[in-house]
């Protein structure tokens, strides 16, 4: 009883979330942070960084892979599916109703000023995650030089219109955390040695 309660639950919060999100994942991010962090306390606001961090860097959209992590922590396998189809049932439902009326929906000028206002709201919600997780990040000096790696990166290549997808940005930042974790583990192995 307990456990399909929680099922429910877990399939209404991402539906909600799903339903009134728009522009994608990242613009998600700010929602499920307040949803599962601040007024559910699902998780922690570490764990929350962890669950971006590796939804970003697996396959498949970032809001389907937060959800499906999310749904089996509270539930297991059932949860991860309800969860799952939750967030994504709304985007479903709602491409599938304007595909019938596309070009009718198009043609409406209201519906382009709609857009355009819609795209003023992703860069603002996209942003304030970016800000939140920064926020919450542990601060120590191999976090900081990723960090500023990264964004002078991406700004030189935005500047020189060089193509280098994020994906990249991610995987060497992966990489290079990864190695300076087993440095790190090597280290404190050979100490412990010398004693």
């Amino acid at each position: 009883m307990k456990k399909s309660k929680t099922v429910l639950e877990l399939f209404l919060t991402l539906f909600k979330i799903g339903a009134f999100t728009f522009g994608g994942g990242y613009a998600m991010l700010a929602l499920l942070e307040s949803e599962l962090v601040s007024k559910k306390k699902w998780i922690e606001k570490d764990e929350f960084l962890d669950m971006v961090a590796i939804a970003e860097s697996t396959p498949g959209p970032i809001a389907i892979n937060s959800a499906t992590y999310i749904g089996y922590k509270r539930a297991g396998v059932l949860g991860s599916a309800a969860a799952t189809l939750g967030v994504v049932l709304p985007s479903f439902i709602i491409i599938y109703v304007i595909s019938l009326f596309l070009d009718a929906f198009l043609s409406f000028e209201l519906v382009a000023y709609a857009f355009r206002g819609i795209q003023a709201g992703v860069v603002y919600l996209i942003l304030s995650a970016g800000i939140k997780m920064l926020k919450g990040m542990k601060k120590n000096a191999m976090s900081i030089a990723i960090l500023s790696g990264v964004l002078v990166l991406m700004v030189a290549f935005s500047l020189l219109a060089v193509d280098f997808s994020a994906i990249f940005f991610i995987l060497i930042s992966a990489a290079v955390a990864l190695c300076v974790y087993g440095v790190g583990k090597m280290r404190g192995k050979g100490k412990e040695g010398e004693k």
